[in-house]
């Protein structure tokens, strides 16, 4: 029993057919598309990241934020689980 998709055609396409198709279907998805638009003066044209300490509050104000969750879940749990391994590792 054969496995795997059945060809398209009459004939299986060879290993270069396979990567030109491939490649040609990438060049498509990397096209800037109007949802976002190409970079303005200013900015990178690629690899545009916020500055370190723009990043650096960025991250600091998420580990606040999961720290308080994770505080919410403590005081969630009932006493018993509170005082054992999971309450200790919240």
């Amino acid at each position: 029993m054969p496995r795997g998709r059945r060809p398209a055609g009459e004939q299986a396409m060879t290993g270069a057919e396979r990567q030109a198709r491939y490649r040609a279907r990438q060049d498509v998805d990397a096209a800037p598309s109007p949802a976002h638009p190409p970079p303005t003066r200013g900015q990178a044209a690629q690899g545009h990241r916020p500055s370190r300490p723009r990043r650096w509050r960025a991250a600091v104000a998420e580990l606040v934020a999961l720290q308080a969750e994770y505080a919410a879940w403590l005081d969630a749990l009932p006493e018993a689980t509170r005082d054992g391994a999971t309450g200790e590792a919240l």
